[in-house]
């Protein structure tokens, strides 16, 4: 459990107070701080590449990851699964790799593929589609806790932000190699300062929420330092290095000095949130075209600046006296006389003390306003001349090329250091401090570089064993691990160690490619089984962490939704660009902005699109188990509650869908209701209905249409599709249908992956 930062110094003094914890900052103990048991523990030894066993029933074996599951199912007189049926294998392949249900005509050419490869050329399709990036994007989204806000009180916009996640997407699409993918993240402006996507990619670290009322920055800077080094931590080693911020961490090998050496990576690191994502051909004509427009408009603009700057200064001198004495000072000195933290602290306070011309104008009053809107009036005049914004994006970078000192830090309280100490690696497997190497004409210290480095060292032990763990997770419903972002002892013991180690082994032999992982696990036995229950195997694994049979799961959110649009007809498959805001359930506050995109076409774009605002969750995503976007999430919760059935049931946006879903048939299916539950059925559930449920769906169909009669008679609404339909088509009929679509779209085969 994550104790917010506010929280963690008072409970910390507490715990001091009653002697439950340490001041220790390192090592106190014995000169060799780690026990025998420390050094032996699993997570820390190098990964090794196990033969696959030998195994008694070698038919059930498509790959070596079915010969680790057989060997240990084997040794409790259990075995793999009948495989599913194909219209189960391809819905639950596609739902898993892009998000959405398998066309009909997708599963007709699959079920009519008799080749051995049949299944093997769906995967490859799938992995290929555009769609994939958007739907395993949705994962590592949760990991980097992306958010387009601040969070806290305030809950501010970050207007660019979006561009991190089309990065994501891009990235998956093109299987960039996991190696890569993490220098990007932690150092790719020190690396590849001239790639766009590079720069980009280091928002990773810039999705911390952010306080900006606060005025101690010193306080600020230290939280942000503790939710950067928490989530790199978690994310990347799969360990909870924030249990020793205040003190060693309790059950693991992790030193508080350790957690500290880890910050040090970012001790000089600040906000990026003028990234120009543009060539220099674009950028120097872009020059030229703003210096022909300023020249244009110079009078204007000088007698706007005129009325704006009384204003402006009033905002500054206010803002500015609210910051503590440090603080003023570090804004106040010349830039030469500047320490690395005061850097730091301008930097920090910059963007709050240059208000632009919009945000003054909109606090000026009387003839001010009056005056500055007339000349505004003017300006737009010569719009068509103005060359707009260049494309910008936000991530990190450090303030120059000196750091501040790192110190660890009494019960993590931000202004008690103690021990000072330098950027160093998990002192259990690298004790040395890190090399650091500032990079030749950059103003950056190179310590993240040195960071990326080791992360994505192959013979780094945690990071390949977390990822693929990670990647079985999402397939599987639960990882090898099951605590995906803790492989340590307070963590889940690994279910089949030596199939880890194998897919880690392979996950760097093969280049770092998650493609070839989502191969490899799909195309084995273990993945194309069949979900049902065995008595024996469920009595001797009643939690089938052998995995006996494909477990049973419920979607997420995203996939519900982009599931229900698609089946409708009206998913919108634009990629990337600015989020979209989907109309809000009636009454709902939209706390910090929330202005319903016009376009309804827009508004029906995929699920990854939709703007996330920390304070104001999209209702049907938190609904459904949305995470908390002020953490980092590996694991989503899932949950049963009454408000789900109601969203599915009773809200605008699924009545909405169940219209568009019957419209799409009627325009297809002939007006006969047997056929129209054929097609209901293809669409929704990938197969045709069985002669009961078709049975059970004209009696359905039947008694509604008496009910929808009644209703129609005394004057009622009817459920009717808003979208294009047949001439000629009965009302009554067009509603009963809408209720057997509605009806489908609440069942459990539509929100269950199979």
């Amino acid at each position: 459990m994550r104790i917010h930062p506010a929280r963690t110094a008072t409970l910390c003094a507490v715990f001091v107070a009653f002697g439950l914890i340490s001041l220790r900052a390192g090592d106190t103990r014995a000169k060799d701080p780690f026990t025998k048991e420390d050094r032996q523990y699993w997570a820390f030894q190098r990964v090794q590449r196990s033969a696959p066993p030998a195994v008694r029933n070698k038919s059930l074996v498509r790959n070596p990851i079915d010969a680790f599951i057989q060997f240990d199912l084997e040794s409790k007189g259990l075995s793999l699964g009948s495989p599913a049926d194909k219209v189960t294998l391809i819905r639950r392949a596609t739902l898993d790799l892009i998000g959405l249900p398998p066309a009909p005509e997708e599963v007709d050419a699959f079920l009519t593929d008799k080749s051995a490869r049949a299944f093997e050329k769906v995967v490859d399709r799938l992995l290929a589609s555009p769609h994939y990036g958007e739907r395993w994007a949705r994962h590592w989204l949760d990991l980097a806790r992306y958010a387009e806000s601040e969070g806290f009180k305030s809950d501010e916009t970050r207007p660019n932000a979006w561009r991190y996640r089309d990065y994501v997407i891009k990235a998956f699409n093109t299987d960039k190699p996991y190696d890569r993918f993490i220098r990007e993240q932690i150092a790719g402006d020190e690396l590849w300062p001239d790639d766009p996507d590079a720069r980009v990619a280091t928002a990773f670290n810039r999705h911390y929420p952010d306080e900006s009322n606060a005025r101690n920055l010193m306080q600020r800077r230290q939280e942000i330092l503790n939710d950067i080094t928490d989530t790199v931590g978690s994310v990347f080693t799969g360990l909870t290095y924030g249990c020793a911020r205040c003190h060693d961490h309790k059950f693991d090998p992790i030193l508080q000095a350790d957690y500290y050496r880890l910050q040090a990576f970012f001790a000089n690191a600040r906000a990026a949130d003028d990234i120009v994502l543009a060539g220099e051909g674009a950028i120097r004509e872009h020059r030229a075209r703003m210096s022909a427009w300023e020249e244009k408009t110079r009078d204007l603009l000088e007698q706007m600046r005129a009325i704006e700057e009384p204003r402006r200064k009033e905002i500054v001198d206010d803002l500015f006296a609210k910051y503590p004495p440090e603080i003023q000072s570090a804004i106040a000195k010349p830039a030469s006389e500047r320490t690395p933290t005061e850097w730091l602290m301008y930097y920090k306070a910059k963007p709050y003390m240059n208000p632009d011309s919009d945000e003054v104008a909109k606090s000026l009053k009387g003839d001010a306003k009056e005056k500055w809107q007339a000349l505004k009036q003017q300006l737009d005049k010569f719009a068509d001349l103005h060359p707009g914004d260049l494309p910008i994006g936000i991530g990190i970078a450090d303030a120059g090329r000196q750091a501040p000192k790192t110190f660890t830090l009494a019960v993590g309280v931000y202004d008690r250091p103690l021990m000072e100490v330098e950027p160093g690696f998990l002192s259990i497997i690298d004790p040395q401090p890190a090399r650091i190497t500032p990079p030749k004409g950059l103003e950056s210290t190179g310590r993240r570089t040195a960071l990326a480095n080791w992360l994505a060292d192959p013979k780094n032990p945690l990071t390949p064993r977390v990822m693929v763990n990670r990647i079985w997770n999402y397939h599987f419903g639960q990882g090898i691990v099951a605590s995906p972002s803790d492989l340590g002892r307070m963590g889940e013991n690994p279910t089949h160690p030596r199939l880890l180690d194998w897919l880690a082994s392979e996950f760097v032999e093969h280049g770092w490619s998650l493609k070839h992982m989502h191969r490899l696990i799909m195309t084995s036995a273990a993945y194309r089984q069949s979900p049902g229950s065995r008595a024996e195997a469920a009595r001797i694994d009643p939690q089938n962490k052998l995995l006996w049979s494909f477990p049973r799961e419920r979607l997420e959110a995203e996939v519900i939704r982009d599931s229900a649009l698609a089946v409708a007809g009206i998913l919108n498959t634009k990629m990337g660009g600015p989020s979209i805001f989907p109309e809000l359930p009636p009454g709902m506050n939209s706390r910090g902005g929330w202005k319903v995109t016009e376009d309804p076409g827009e508004r029906n774009r995929r699920s990854v699109y939709v703007f996330v605002r920390r304070n104001t969750r999209y209702p049907m995503f938190e609904t459904f188990d949305m995470p908390d976007t002020h953490e980092s999430c590996p694991r989503r919760h899932v949950t049963t509650t009454a408000p789900q059935a109601l969203t599915m049931l009773n809200s605008k946006l699924s009545l909405e869908w169940a219209q568009a879903f019957a419209g799409r048939i009627l325009r297809s299916a002939r007006p006969f209701p047997a056929v129209q539950i054929r097609a209901a059925y293809r669409l929704a559930y990938s197969r045709t209905p069985s002669v009961p449920e078709e049975a059970r769906a004209l009696k359905f169909m039947e008694r509604h249409r008496d009910i929808v009669t009644k209703r129609f008679a005394e004057g009622g609404k009817l459920a009717f599709p808003t979208l294009p339909v047949p001439s000629g088509i009965d009302p009554v009929d067009g509603a009963v249908l809408v209720d057997l679509c509605h009806m489908l779209l609440n069942s459990n085969e539509f929100v269950y992956r199979n």
